[in-house]
């Protein structure tokens, strides 16, 4: 792991915490080219109710009209969490050189956790994949989250059961 890595990284977790502060899982993306930054997104799915809307798709659709090409060799994409079945399928098909990822997802990694689809030698092309930089701090950011999330649907639901209660009293 690089200092590069870690840097590209935290501009990642800025891109998390922008989804976090609209309520969207807080998942970020950027994608370097030649040493720059060239795209950087966040999830979106929930606002734009989109299910395509991931963090990763839309890092690289903006890197395809940075660059003029739907071809991004010589690029890293930096995420803050392991990409799912659709960003690696993305990721392999637009040849992105390398992914960086902060933390694994066991539920639908495929970048080594569940399987490596980055990796096999059955695609035309593979990318190299670097993993666990900056995990903890990527890793916390989706537990809190979700911890949140929990708290706040708990709260809602008491609230909701309060005012059944005053309804069956009137």
């Amino acid at each position: 792991m690089s200092n590069l890595d870690e840097l590209f990284m935290k501009e990642a977790i800025k891109e998390a915490n922008k989804a976090e502060q609209i309520n969207e899982v807080p998942i970020g993306a950027v994608i370097v080219h030649d040493g720059k930054m060239i795209a950087r997104a966040h999830n979106l799915r929930e606002t734009e109710q989109n299910s395509l809307a991931h963090a990763e798709l839309l890092a690289i659709e903006q890197a395809c009209r940075e660059l003029g090409s739907w071809r991004l060799e010589n690029t890293t994409l930096y995420v803050t969490l392991e990409p799912c079945p659709m960003c690696a399928g993305a990721i392999m098909l637009s040849r992105v050189e390398r992914v960086v990822y902060g933390a694994k997802d066991p539920k639908g990694g495929c970048a080594g956790t569940l399987m490596n689809l980055l990796d096999d030698p059955r695609f035309n092309h593979q990318s190299i994949v670097d993993s666990g930089v900056l995990e903890e701090e990527c890793g916390q950011l989706l537990s809190d989250f979700f911890r949140k999330l929990r708290q706040r649907k708990k709260q809602e639901k008491e609230w909701r059961r309060k005012q059944q209660g005053l309804g069956d009293l009137q």
